[in-house]
């Protein structure tokens, strides 16, 4: 291996500290009881700790653990995936009712498999969670469904609170990071919904480290904002195995502190940017006032009987 093609050392800044205490240990068994998947772990994120343990947030992943693209970034596993499990939704809202949660995101694989994409599963799990724990704010993260503006239509008569889809990567890298996947087609999806939803709030992710330049990024971010995004999120791409892209460079704490600077300069209404920070990264401190207001409201009564919840952390 080349002086060029060696890996390089992760910085002192992208130490995290597990912390796998009772209620991180409770919740990944509730998990486990319940035949379901999260992107917290799926994706190996940095920050589960923090959100299962914390800030009361979690991510699922639902319609399988087996994605129909190979994108290589993506610590998921690729392949054929089995068939959908209608009862998945139920499933999810449970946890989400035991584990007493404020926001949940709602993330699924690419079933390029299915003529919706998934998109009747999704709006399903979000009706359910709205059914069992109704002051839940909800975000959903789809694929971009091949396109298909009616099974769009589909996913948002769920009404989600947020509308999450990832450009991942700059114009001129998404070939190379994203399989089957387009820039241009995924700008159009977020405009779409807003044309749908001109209420919710939009939001997309970009990765950095994978050889894009300073400029480009400042491209993309005018690109979301011509689409009508609202919020964006920037962080440091970690690679989950060797098999994965390699990491071109590490951006320090300072640079991303400067990019959440010009995003919201350029009128992004919120940013989260940092070398730790993911798509659903603070999701819970990013819905509209409507939203949060709902969620406010119903968790007064909640509180009063919060002593009557189940106890789901080991002792």
């Amino acid at each position: 291996m080349s002086k060029k093609e060696e890996h390089l050392r992760k910085p002192k800044w992208l130490e995290t500290k597990i912390n796998t205490n009772g209620s991180y240990l409770g919740l990944k068994k509730l998990m486990r009881d319940k035949k379901l998947n999260t992107v917290c772990e799926e994706a190996r994120c940095p920050n589960i700790y923090e959100c299962w343990s914390e800030r009361k947030t979690a991510t699922f992943m639902i319609l399988g653990d087996t994605c129909t693209r190979g994108c290589r970034f993506c610590a998921v596993k690729t392949g054929m995936p089995n068939e959908l499990d209608w009862n998945e939704p139920e499933r999810v809202a449970d946890s989400v009712e035991i584990m007493g949660l404020k926001h949940v995101v709602v993330t699924a694989v690419a079933r390029d498999d299915l003529k919706d994409g998934g998109a009747a599963v999704f709006a399903e799990t979000v009706r359910a969670i709205r059914r069992k724990k109704p002051g839940c704010t909800i975000e959903i993260l789809p694929s971009d469904m091949k396109g298909d503006y009616e099974s769009l239509h589909t996913l948002m008569s769920s009404e989600p609170d947020i509308f999450n889809h990832n450009i991942e990567t700059v114009r001129r890298l998404t070939k190379k990071v994203r399989a089957r996947a387009m820039y241009d087609r995924s700008l159009t999806l977020l405009q779409r919904v807003k044309e749908i939803a001109p209420d919710v709030p939009t939001k997309s992710s970009l990765m950095v480290g994978l050889g894009e330049e300073k400029e480009e990024i400042i491209e993309a971010m005018d690109d979301l904002l011509a689409h009508d995004v609202n919020i964006m999120t920037i962080g440091q791409y970690l690679q989950p195995t060797k098999k994965h892209l390699r990491v071109e460079r590490y951006y320090h704490p300072d640079e991303f502190a400067e990019l959440k600077q010009i995003a919201l300069s350029k009128g992004f209404r919120h940013c989260e940017s940092g070398p730790l920070v993911r798509s659903s990264y603070h999701a819970d401190e990013q819905v509209n006032q409507a939203s949060a207001q709902r969620r406010i409201d119903y968790m007064k009564g909640y509180e009063a009987q919060e002593n009557t919840q189940v106890d789901f952390t080991f002792k």
